[in-house]
């Protein structure tokens, strides 16, 4: 199955469901399901920023839950200001350095974290393990 590896807080956030879109300097024609690995990466200003949103404990290093893929959405000005509108301490400005909104729905946080190296770009993972 394919795996999205994302810096803490922003897996958190979407297995959470406060983060639906998450933004990538490239576009994938993927659709479907997707696991999302939290990385070893932190965003220290944003964890600061967003704590209220935050459980007192990150995860990282594990796959955390699936997800579906359902649209990569170029951004836009107009994009932008829809995201904005929908919760502006996720969506701040600052998020919209990259060029693609990649739109995530139907959240599954598995009771089971699965701990495992995270990669660059779409990987491959045998769930079946």
């Amino acid at each position: 199955m394919k795996v999205l590896t994302i810096k803490q807080p922003w897996a958190t956030l979407i297995m959470q469901g406060y983060k639906r879109f998450e933004f990538r300097s490239w576009q994938t024609k993927y659709r479907g399901d997707l696991l999302i690995h939290a990385g070893k990466g932190i965003d220290k200003e944003a964890i600061k920023r967003l704590e209220k949103y935050l459980p007192k404990e990150l995860l990282t290093g594990k796959i955390l839950g699936k997800v579906t893929l359902v649209d990569c959405i170029k951004m836009s000005p107009e994009f932008k200001e829809r995201l904005l509108k929908e919760n502006k301490d996720i969506y701040a400005k600052s998020s919209f350095q990259e060029n693609y909104g990649w739109q995530m729905d139907n959240v599954q946080i598995f009771k089971e974290p699965i701990e495992t190296k995270g990669h660059l770009s779409l990987w491959e993972y045998n769930i079946e393990k």
